[in-house]
């Protein structure tokens, strides 16, 4: 199955085996509700803690995934990706809990704290400049050398690993009405969308409006492959795939945005009300939610906190707040 030309997409069993075959490796994460959170933001918010799974994301459940079906297909050798972070440490633990090696190419800006973590992941970091087009062509020599590509986001096997969170968030809250995600390249909406489909759930996601390169595909019509992102959500930086952007246009009923500034107060609001210290691209749900009162008001919603890999001394800059959040 080829990693990038928008072939074959997951269906609900697909994510369902993926959950499988990866549930002995990944932490069941919470679920958390707060009577407070809810009477600001006036519905009632369900939020799946990724940011407390192995590696501080959600993206070790895909990376995991991607591995076990290299396993299973009887594939050998190291592996390659590009990240910003996230996708690139869980895929080094994952790599190195099958006895492998991953490559990851990262863009020169990416925070310290993420990449000390692929290294300390058993990871091999490879800097590029900070264009989609760069980690495309860094990644592609890392191919030509023997590596295997795992892509981050417009991969089958990633999409499954993804979903089953939102399995897990629907088994735990049957009755939700709403489901939001943050999207960077689409994984994680993609597979929310596919896993949460039998359930008439409605799903959004949401973008900062300094990388909405989804928000334009959608206008388009096609993907905005030169869209240059500007945001401080550095895990949502990556133009949307092509599997995950006909899974969007498909199942998504829409997909917001919110500026920087919305996130650090979402940040904030995280920990003042369910003391979580969330990274940006995690906050970008609580933001979305709390500016459209028109969409989530009185409803029952889930959100999948996707990440929280960054260092306290980033979070008091961001958020304007003194003092550690610990």
């Amino acid at each position: 199955m080829s990693q990038t030309d928008g072939g074959y997409i997951p269906d609900l069993s697909d994510i369902h085996l993926a959950h499988a075959r990866i549930r002995k490796l990944v932490r069941q994460t919470p679920v958390i509700n707060d009577p407070g959170l809810d009477e600001i933001l006036g519905c009632r918010l369900f939020c799946k803690c990724e940011n407390l799974q192995r590696t501080g994301a959600f993206k070790f459940r895909g990376a995991t995934h991607a591995i076990a079906r290299m396993r299973e297909d009887g594939t050998a050798g190291n592996v390659a990706t590009h990240s910003s972070g996230n996708h690139g440490a869980a895929l080094a633990l994952a790599a190195r809990l099958d006895g492998r090696t991953a490559h990851v190419v990262m863009p020169e800006n990416s925070s310290r704290i993420k990449i000390d973590a692929v290294r300390g992941y058993g990871g091999q970091v490879h800097f590029c400049a900070a264009t989609n087009e760069a980690r495309a062509e860094r990644l592609e020599a890392l191919v030509q050398q023997g590596m295997i590509p795992i892509h981050p986001y417009d991969d089958a096997n990633i999409i499954a690993g993804q979903g089953t969170a939102a399995l897990e968030l629907e088994q735990a809250v049957p009755s939700l009405e709403q489901v939001i995600t943050p999207i960077g390249g689409g994984g994680l909406i993609s597979g929310t969308a596919i896993a949460t489909r039998a359930w008439g759930v409605s799903i959004y996601g949401v973008e900062p409006s300094g990388a909405a390169d989804t928000v334009e595909s959608l206008l388009r019509g096609e993907i905005a492959t030169a869209f240059q992102p500007d945001t401080i959500a550095d895990g949502l930086r990556a133009i949307v795939g092509q599997r995950n952007f006909r899974v969007i246009r498909e199942l998504v009923k829409q997909v917001l945005t919110v500026s920087d500034d919305e996130i650090r107060e979402a940040m904030t609001l995280t920990w003042q009300t369910l003391k979580l210290v969330i990274e940006p691209s995690s906050a970008t749900v609580i933001a979305a939610i709390r500016k459209h009162p028109e969409i989530f008001g009185g409803h029952k919603v889930g959100a999948i906190i996707s990440g929280g890999n960054i260092h306290p001394a980033d979070w008091c800059a961001l958020t304007g707040t003194s003092s550690d959040p610990r």
